[in-house]
Formats: C-alpha cells, sequence, structure tokens
C-alpha cells in the first residue's frame, strides 16, 4: 500500500509540471502553425477594475491613450470598485472624451467589470490592471491574433523586470514557466487561458462573471465556450512587481486556488474530452491536477518515510524531500537575502505549496471569496 500511495503522489505532479509541458512539446510539433495576416483596425474598449489606485490612475490612462494602435473607435471605462482615495477625482481630471469613470459603491472586482462590460460600446473589450505597466505598442501586438475569426481570446506576456531580494525572485522564474508553458500549449492549439493583466476578447463573447471565480481565467474560457481558440502573444509585454513578504505571498496563492478551482466549477462542461478535445486534457493538466498536486505531496513524504528501508531510490526520494523542505525553511528565515539564490526560490515554493494546498481545503470546506484588495498583493 505504502508503494501505491509513493507512486501515486510522485508521478501526478510529476506529470502536472514536467510531464505536461514535455507532451505539448511533442504534440506542437504535429499541429500546424495557422497564418495570422493583417487585418483592419479594431475598435477596442479598455476596461480597468481598480479599489484604491489613485497614485497608479493617471500612469495608466495616459499610457493607454497614447498606444500607437490606429484603432477604429477607442474608449478607456474605469470601474471604480468603492474606492475611498483620489482613484475617480484623479482619473475624472483627464480632459478626454475617450475616458468613462463609473464610480461604483463596493461590489467586487467581478461587478466592476460587469458593470464596465455593461457600458462597453465597441467589439474587442481589452481587461488590465491599474498598476502594471505597458509599452506603446502592447495594444498593437495584443490584438495582432484577432484578425483571425477563429480567435476569441488573446493574453500578453507578464515580465517581472525587478525580481528583488526575497520571494519575488521565485515569483519571477514562476512567470518564466508559465510563459514557456503559454507558449508551448499555444503552438499546440490548446491555450487554457491567459492573465488578467493584458486580455483581450471579443465583445459577443463576454458572458456575466461570477462573483466567487478567477475573472481572468472565466474571461478566457469564454472563448473556447464558444468555439474560439484563445492565443498568447509574447510580444505583447506588460510590466508587473513580484511580491517578497511571505503572508502576502501566501494569501495571494491561497485565494488564486479557490477561486481558480471554483472557476473549473463553473467550466466543468470543458473539461469534457469528447466535446472538446485536447483542449480538455490540457485545462485538466494545467488548471485542476496542478492546483491538486501540492496536496499530495504530504502523503509522499509520509509513504517515503514508511518505505525507508525499501531500497537506495526510497531512501534518495526521502533525502531529497527533506533537502528541498530544509532549503525552503532556511530560505524563509533568510530575511537578509544573503543566501544564494536557491534558497530563496526554495522558499518561494514552499509557501506557494502552502497556499495551495490551504486553498484546496478552503475550497472543500466551502470557502469563496468575492471582495479584493489589490495593495494586499503587493
Amino acid at each position: 500500500m505504502a508503494k501505491t500511495i509513493f507512486w501515486l503522489c510522485l508521478l501526478l505532479p510529476f506529470y502536472a509540471y514536467l510531464g505536461y509541458p514535455l507532451t505539448l512539446a511533442v504534440v506542437s510539433r504535429f499541429v500546424r502553425k495557422p497564418q495570422v495576416l493583417a487585418g483592419a483596425p479594431l475598435s477596442v474598449s479598455v476596461i480597468i477594475a481598480a479599489h484604491n489606485e489613485g497614485i497608479h490612475i493617471e500612469h495608466k490612462i495616459r499610457t493607454l491613450l497614447a498606444q500607437d494602435y490606429p484603432a477604429a473607435g477607442l474608449e478607456i471605462i474605469l470601474a471604480s470598485d468603492g474606492s475611498t482615495d483620489s482613484t475617480v477625482a484623479t482619473a475624472r481630471s483627464i480632459d478626454d472624451p475617450r475616458v468613462t469613470v463609473l464610480d461604483l459603491p463596493r461590489v467586487g472586482k467581478a461587478g466592476a467589470l460587469n458593470a464596465a462590460a455593461e457600458q462597453a460600446r465597441f467589439e474587442i473589450l481589452v481587461f488590465t490592471d491599474a498598476d502594471n505597466q505597458w509599452a506603446t505598442d502592447t495594444l498593437g501586438k495584443l490584438l495582432v491574433p484577432l484578425a483571425d475569426p477563429n480567435v476569441g481570446c488573446c493574453g500578453g506576456h507578464m515580465i517581472i523586470p525587478d525580481p528583488g531580494r526575497a520571494l519575488s525572485l521565485g515569483d519571477s522564474l514562476y512567470r518564466h514557466y508559465e510563459a514557456w508553458l503559454r507558449t508551448a500549449e499555444n503552438r499546440a492549439g490548446c491555450m487554457v487561458s491567459v492573465d488578467g493583466a493584458l486580455l483581450a476578447l471579443r465583445q459577443e463573447l463576454f458572458e456575466t462573471v461570477p462573483a466567487d471565480v478567477n475573472d481572468d481565467f472565466f474571461l478566457s474560457t469564454c472563448a473556447p465556450a464558444a468555439g474560439k481558440r484563445i492565443c498568447y502573444v509574447e510580444e505583447a509585454k506588460v510590466l508587473d512587481q513580484g511580491v517578497d513578504e511571505v503572508g502576502k505571498q501566501y494569501r495571494r496563492r491561497l485565494r488564486v486556488t479557490v477561486g481558480g478551482l471554483q472557476s473549473l466549477a463553473h467550466r466543468r462542461q470543458l473539461m469534457n474530452p469528447l466535446r472538446h478535445g485536447f483542449y480538455a486534457i490540457a485545462l485538466i493538466s494545467h488548471k485542476l491536477i496542478r492546483r491538486l498536486a501540492p496536496v499530495l505531496l504530504v502523503p509522499l513524504l509520509l509513504s517515503s518515510l514508511f518505505l525507508w528501508n525499501a531500497g537506495a531510490f526510497y531512501s534518495l526520494c526521502l533525502l531529497g524531500q527533506v533537502l528541498g523542505y530544509a532549503i525552503g525553511v532556511a530560505g524563509l528565515l533568510d530575511v537578509t537575502g544573503r543566501l544564494p539564490k536557491i534558497f530563496r526560490l526554495g522558499g518561494f515554493l514552499l509557501v506557494t505549496l502552502a497556499g495551495m494546498s490551504m486553498g484546496v481545503w478552503q475550497f472543500l470546506r466551502g470557502q469563496r471569496y468575492s471582495l479584493w484588495n489589490p495593495q494586499q498583493n503587493r
């Protein structure tokens, strides 16, 4: 029994983090890449949901207004989710008819996005956050795949330019891993979802976002739910910041896991391979198995203890796990950042796995998160 538990708990995480990407690499060799032709300029409604973003909002709106994409029509809709700072006043001080400001009560991010989408007049909805940074050509590069009518949604590439001295190093490396995985999915034609920091969706595909889901995943999957593809645009870059604090990193991963599992529950029909083919397999692998994998690490460690004398392989596996956890703990205790980078990466992984495991537990207990506070994640 211990060996059965050991191998199940070892192989599932291995598949989630390495086996699945390697499978994508093989599959992509047999998929013909669709040719993207230049299309006519699209009309665009850029939507920003913001809560107390007074220090970021003016720069963000002016950056959006300065995009070099020759849009057939452009509007920027700021949906303030009960902001108590200068967010609304600052946005309204920008004298441009293309800017609309919605001063909403505290309704949560999903409510703010839904309210803004109801006001949107143009054919493409572009969702972004107030605090990340665009280049002047970001919008134009993001919209290129939408010249193909079979593409319903596309997203950009998030970069953390300054990894920092603590857990944000792991955050940055995780973004690189995600970019690699999304590139492989994109080549294989089974892109699962994109990041909400830079997300474009055809307006006719928009569905009302439930309050308890990860909005970026739900909005992304409006496309495959309607039989359209999602595309990843690596050239469309957006700059973000990492999170060094243990508590913030833990809470972020916990909330993302709870919201992610709730999102999968809402989109469970997409996990049917008979209807959605390889996309369903990619969705199960990328979003379901990977979120459940951290829970298996505890029984993996316990089964390894029982199998300590069962052979050299099992002994090495136990020593490897103990060493990995020790590196992670040392990385968390190293508040000055003097230890080598591997310790900071270990600390990030430890906090991430703990947050994901607790997220699974909270989801099973019925815990849901509907309100948000972006400042808690910075």
